[in-house]
């Protein structure tokens, strides 16, 4: 009887592991906790998280100066990956603001990801913070324009609208419009903005977010 609970209790622990490591970006999430370990991160710290797009800012401390800030983007993540370890990466580091760069991956995804679904799971993401951390301030950086993804432009242009329209009526919010600031005067992706890949942005790119983001971060 002993050895058949035993042989039980190791199947559930090696079907457990292997579901958890199943789940997207978990290595990376698993990562982040490892870095904790070492040293855990300020509280009242500003949050950066989502896609790769603040995975990829390298910088990001540096071009903040005199604010302290969590980068916390990882892979391609969408806004369902983000809401799957918002406890992890996200209230456990009881951060004073939350800065979101994330949904352009749900509309690149493979399946029919609408503007709309997209703001639903910004708007389901929104609750769970706000449910744990009552007075955070949110920031939401808008879906930029990337050159590869040229053809998902006026799903990205609702979803930005109807993401903003939602935080307008949301207290301690902000929308930054990083969308417009990287088009042409005809409308068209600014690709000198990009590096090679036409997703991904270069250090012009990253310095037009700098400028945009920069009068709503909380001192």
């Amino acid at each position: 009887m002993k050895i058949l609970k035993l042989v039980v209790l190791l199947f559930t622990m090696v079907s457990t592991q292997t579901w958890a490591q199943q789940k997207p970006y978990w290595t990376e999430i698993q990562e982040f906790k490892k870095q904790d370990s070492i040293q855990f991160p300020p509280q009242k710290a500003i949050l950066f998280v989502g896609s790769s797009s603040f995975r990829m800012w390298n910088s990001v401390q540096q071009d903040f100066p005199g604010y302290t800030i969590i980068n916390r983007g990882f892979g391609g993540s969408t806004l369902s990956d983000v809401m799957l370890y918002a406890n992890d990466i996200i209230i456990a580091y009881k951060p004073k603001q939350v800065v979101i760069y994330c949904g352009e991956n749900d509309l690149a995804s493979a399946g029919e990801v609408t503007a709309e679904i997209v703001t639903e799971r910004f708007i389901d993401l929104f609750t769970a913070i706000r449910d744990k951390m009552k007075k955070v301030n949110i920031v939401f950086v808008s879906i930029k324009p990337s050159p590869s993804r040229s053809q998902l432009m006026p799903a990205m242009a609702l979803a930005n609208k109807q993401i903003e329209a939602f935080l307008k009526i949301q207290k301690r919010t902000a929308f930054v419009n990083v969308y417009d600031r990287m088009l042409t005067a005809e409308g068209h992706p600014r690709t000198e903005l990009f590096i090679d890949d036409m997703l991904h942005m270069n250090a012009e790119g990253y310095a037009i977010w700098r400028e945009a983001i920069l009068p709503y971060l909380k001192k």
